[in-house]
């Protein structure tokens, strides 16, 4: 059903005229419903061509991008989406995750804390932000955010801390 809705949203959106940079965004997100990533990512690009200020589209485009494998495309569109929300703990999160894949795991680490400074709850960047710190040998660091992790709700985070850290 919600492929069908998606298809319906996305032949809609073609035959309209005037398309503002919302309805590129929505149209992107339809298309990455539909499994079209590089269809999203030409509408999100579209988006911010409209509104160079839409950090929604930025955000979007950057995960898209770093989905098929431009690591470094989807962290300067993080960047971009930061600055225009500082406060999007989500860009932060997703920029750390590709830094360290990079394996600029100390740049990860400073977009985890952040992260975790607007959104203290959020077990992914305990556990990432964990990993990080195991890249880097502090064990110890790690496994207190594995910890952390799984007191939120990261079951994974037990494991890790078994395989890890006794």
């Amino acid at each position: 059903m919600r492929t069908i809705t998606s298809l319906m949203l996305v032949m809609s959106f073609f035959f309209s005229y005037g398309q503002t940079a919302q309805d590129y965004l929505t149209s992107g997100n339809a298309k990455v419903d539909l499994g079209d990533d590089k269809g999203a990512l030409e509408d999100y690009s579209k988006a911010i061509d409209l509104n160079p200020n839409y950090s929604k589209a930025y955000y979007n485009r950057g995960t898209i991008k770093g989905e098929l494998g431009d690591n470094r495309g989807a962290i300067k569109d993080f960047c971009k989406a930061i600055e225009l929300n500082p406060k999007n703990s989500k860009a932060y999160y997703n920029r750390g995750a590709f830094k360290g894949e990079l394996g600029d795991n100390r740049g990860a680490i400073q977009d985890f804390n952040k992260a975790i400074e607007l959104n203290p709850k959020d077990s992914d960047a305990y556990y990432s932000r964990g990993i990080n710190k195991g890249e880097l040998g502090d064990i110890n660091g790690a496994c207190l955010d594995w910890s952390k992790a799984g007191e939120l709700g990261e079951h994974d985070a037990y494991d890790t801390i078994k395989k890890y850290c006794n």
